[in-house]
């Protein structure tokens, strides 16, 4: 009852900013009609995309020129994280704003948001933002509130759970309430999620939009339009990834369950093809924006939602994938949970500046509704970051937290220069100085014990209950 009332007092007090924005029930009229206007945000989501999976962020084997415009024409974040090191509660974190200390969804699972939840969607709709979600959704499904449609998005499109989006290639997505039947032999979703999103922004429309676009790409399965993958054909040397049971046609359907990740005999080019198609999909939202001459009127930003994996055949190590960091998806080192973040506002946010600010998923509500003009949101543990975008000044330093119950309990933490990683109730805290070792290869808890006394006492308040994800 408690979380009902807190959300429809959230309601009165966006309904009173959303008038006063636009003037509406208020003798300012005039003021508010001559205010600049509120920026277009356009997110863009990869899914298992590793820190060192973009050319501007140092890989080799292939380019992702588009993605990479982000950087040069705008900033690229070194020092950012995801809400989690795997997809639910990294996108939970996004959403509504709080770490897996705090929010309901701490692992995989399908786990639905609540209606008494309060997304950001949600606050930038109620503020006069156009709302579309396009791609992955994988926070509600159906005959549960946490439909996308329940949450604040207006329009959507793609897939709701987080088994479906196995298969790049299905024959039903989700749209604006219903399924739609799409080809399975010729219909490569995250072209239809490219499609689509142009269409949301050519949309005329007098009213800012929030668009997030959640490709499921390079998650596995590795699948992509033949055309892609035969630009890589040769490139690389080749393992073939086999996995006859989900090869098998008896699965029923078999193009909307999982069943494992089906057999792939180029892994290798297929992944590459997978991240650069992504890339060129990239390309077409910008010729989009520029088109329709939004370009100084929308802010883009790109970030994925965990580290890099190693299943259906993907091969991190060989991709170089995670970069100079340790781990990939399911650790807790950096490797597993920080991800690239690339923000382009052309006339606001720097051009080609590189920023070590830390900061991370839960940070994106707080920040995109500063940027909406939305009245800053209570309960979450994110803070804006606004002013370490538009290049006036960086955020006061603070203690980011997660915590994983795949394999055991596990926790993690950085303040700063350090990074404490709890992998087990029954181990010891391992400590680790960023500026020296991004790489987390010397734990250093032996020598700065007073430093493991503080992320002890930290981690013994860093989190609520949960039945759940019991802690221990």
């Amino acid at each position: 009852m408690a979380r009902m009332r807190a959300r429809l007092a959230f309601a009165v007090v966006l309904a009173c900013s959303r008038g006063a924005a636009y003037g509406r029930g208020s003798a300012a009229q005039g003021p508010a009609a001559s205010a600049p206007r509120r920026p277009n945000i356009v997110l863009i989501h990869a899914d298992d995309l590793g820190w060192g999976d973009l050319s501007s962020y140092g890989q080799q084997r292939f380019r992702t020129p588009n993605i990479d415009r982000l950087a040069a024409e705008g900033t690229r974040f070194t020092d950012y994280y995801a809400g989690s090191t795997v997809c639910a509660p990294s996108r939970a974190a996004l959403m509504l704003g709080q770490h897996t200390g705090h929010n309901r969804i701490r692992g995989n699972g399908e786990v639905p948001l609540e209606d008494t939840d309060v997304t950001l969607a949600e606050h930038l709709k109620a503020v006069g933002y156009r709302t579309g979600l396009v791609g992955k959704w994988g926070l509600g499904y159906e005959g549960t509130p946490g439909l996308p449609e329940r949450q604040g998005f207006e329009e959507t499109f793609g897939y709701l759970t987080h088994q479906h989006p196995h298969r790049q290639y299905t024959d039903r997505l989700w749209k604006n309430g219903q399924w739609v039947e799409v080809s399975p032999s010729r219909d490569f979703t995250s072209d239809l999620f490219t499609a689509a999103a142009v269409a949301f922004i050519d949309r005329p429309s007098s009213q800012p939009f929030f668009l997030y676009l959640a490709y499921p790409l390079p998650h596995a399965e590795l699948r992509a339009p033949e055309e892609a993958i035969a630009k890589f054909r040769g490139a690389f040397p080749e393992t073939p990834f086999v996995n006859a049971k989900a090869d098998a046609t008896t699965p029923t359907p078999p193009y909307r369950v999982s069943g494992g990740y089906r057999s792939q005999p180029a892994p290798r080019a297929t992944f590459a093809a997978m991240v650069t198609r992504m890339d060129e999909g990239v390309g077409r939202v910008l010729a989009a924006l520029q088109a329709r001459g939004l370009d100084r009127d929308t802010v883009v930003l790109f970030t994925s939602d965990n580290g890099p994996h190693r299943e259906g055949g993907a091969d991190p190590e060989f991709f170089d994938s995670n970069g100079p960091l340790r781990g990939i998806k399911r650790d807790l080192y950096e490797g597993g949970i920080r991800v690239p973040m690339l923000v382009r506002w052309p006339g606001q946010v720097p051009a080609g500046r590189l920023s070590e600010q830390v900061w991370a998923h839960w940070d994106l509500l707080p920040t995109l509704s500063r940027l909406a003009g939305a009245p800053d949101p209570s309960g979450t543990d994110g803070v804006s970051m606004r002013d370490a975008l538009v290049g006036a000044g960086t955020s006061a330093e603070r203690t980011l937290y997660w915590e994983f119950h795949e394999g055991g309990y596990k926790r993690a933490a950085r303040r700063g220069r350090w990074k404490a990683v709890w992998n087990a109730p029954e181990q010891p805290i391992e400590l680790y100085d960023l500026t020296s070792d991004v790489g987390e290869q010397h734990d250093v808890a032996t020598v700065h014990p007073e430093v493991v006394a503080q992320f002890r006492t930290y981690f013994a308040s860093a989190r609520t209950p949960n039945a759940r994800w019991p802690g221990q």
